[in-house]
């Protein structure tokens, strides 16, 4: 059974810096791209980030270009997205999601999801 848990969310002051976490098991971590989205509320599910299975190749969405970074280490079945110059427009649920294939800005077609973690930027 796959299993994808978020953690790193919180509170953060808009300029602050924040690090998500996903911890993934399951599954061949390195056969699989993993990807951050987010949903804010009212908001559709929009893709964040991805990075290809054995971490070669990302991808942002143009909002958090030069602001955000993922990374993968597929010894411990980790991906990250470290957040800096965090805006209050980046508030929202960040999920963590997996897929064989890399990548689709789709959020339909990621095959397996997280709970997500509350990223909340407010001063």
């Amino acid at each position: 059974q796959v299993q994808l848990v978020e953690s790193g969310g919180g509170l953060v002051q808009p300029g602050g810096s924040l690090r998500l976490s996903c911890a993934a098991s399951g599954l061949t971590f390195r056969g699989y791209a993993m990807g951050w989205f987010r949903q804010a509320p009212g908001k559709e599910r929009e893709f964040v980030a991805a990075i290809s299975g054995r971490g070669g190749s990302t991808a942002y969405v143009d909002s958090v270009k030069g602001r955000f970074a993922i990374s993968k280490d597929n010894a411990k079945n980790l991906v990250y997205l470290q957040m800096n110059s965090l805006r209050p427009e980046d508030t929202a649920v960040y999920y963590c999601a997996a897929s064989p294939i890399y990548y689709s800005t789709k959020y339909q077609n990621w095959n397996y999801w997280g709970q997500g973690t509350q990223v909340t930027v407010s001063s």
